[in-house]
């Protein structure tokens, strides 16, 4: 009686020593600082305000600072690329669309996206923000750029901010560019032509720097598009962003569809 009444006791101590442990566990994971998730966009409005017919007739690109965005933060950032994921910089478009991309990607083939899409930002901030990610925590085989809208603004300007991504990205990455399709639907008719005439301009930079480059991979969503019966209508609510859920599921699955063609 005595051995076992002295096994039991062993037994119950270990037990109160593991629950314990558990209980401990539990309250270090509460106590544990937490980064924000890109699940939570900050900031409002997904529009840029814009004046004018600027020098290429659709305007001249406002403060966009304080926009909508969506951006992973650190620890999500460094695990997406110590598992061979995706990075994606993009525009409002990307804002509005980039969690269900997440989830398709995941889906689809488990793999995993960290993004910095903010409202308004035209190729050159987004390149700015490939950069010092690129610094900070080095870059994964296949890059997204989902920016471009904002450059109709100044269309001369978008072909050298494509030249430093690439650059930047190295001969050994992948990156896909989404292509742009702008005319706004509350603009007069004037504007919405310059629109388009700035967004054909925009994405023949982009064709011309395909040439030049053959791990620049161009993502069709202005041909896609074009090419429906009723034209962009039913895909996109304002003549520039996605409709839901047509038009966010329609480029979602065309940038799916890149990231895993040969």
């Amino acid at each position: 009686m005595s051995v076992l009444r002295k096994f039991l006791e062993s037994v119950a101590a270990i037990g109160v020593t593991l629950l314990v442990l558990a209980l401990l566990g539990a309250v270090l994971v509460v106590l544990e600082p937490r980064s924000t998730s890109a699940d939570s966009t900050v900031g409002g409005s997904y529009s840029v305000p814009s004046k004018g017919p600027g020098r290429w007739g659709s305007g001249t690109l406002g403060p966009w600072d304080g926009l909508a965005r969506r951006i992973s933060p650190e620890d999500e950032i460094r695990d997406v690329l110590a598992f061979d994921g995706i990075f994606m910089f993009g525009d409002s478009i990307a804002v509005q669309d980039s969690a269900a991309l997440e989830r398709l990607l995941t889906d689809r083939t488990g793999e995993s996206i960290a993004i910095h899409d903010w409202s308004g930002q035209p190729a050159s901030a987004a390149v700015d923000a490939l950069a010092e990610w690129s610094r900070d925590y080095g870059l994964p085989r296949r890059i997204v750029m989902a920016v471009g809208t904002n450059d109709i603004f100044d269309p001369p300007a978008f072909a050298a901010q494509v030249e430093r991504a690439l650059r930047i990205a190295g001969p050994d990455r992948t990156v896909y560019w989404v292509d742009v399709y702008v005319a706004r639907t509350k603009q007069p008719d004037a504007i919405r032509d310059a629109d388009l005439a700035n967004s054909t301009w925009i994405n023949q930079q982009l064709q011309d720097a395909a040439l030049r480059h053959p791990n620049l991979r161009i993502i069709d969503w202005s041909g896609f598009l074009m090419s429906q019966p009723d034209r962009p209508a039913e895909y996109l609510r304002d003549g520039v962003h996605t409709s839901r859920p047509a038009g966010g599921a329609a480029r979602n699955e065309l940038i799916a569809d890149a990231l895993h063609s040969r």
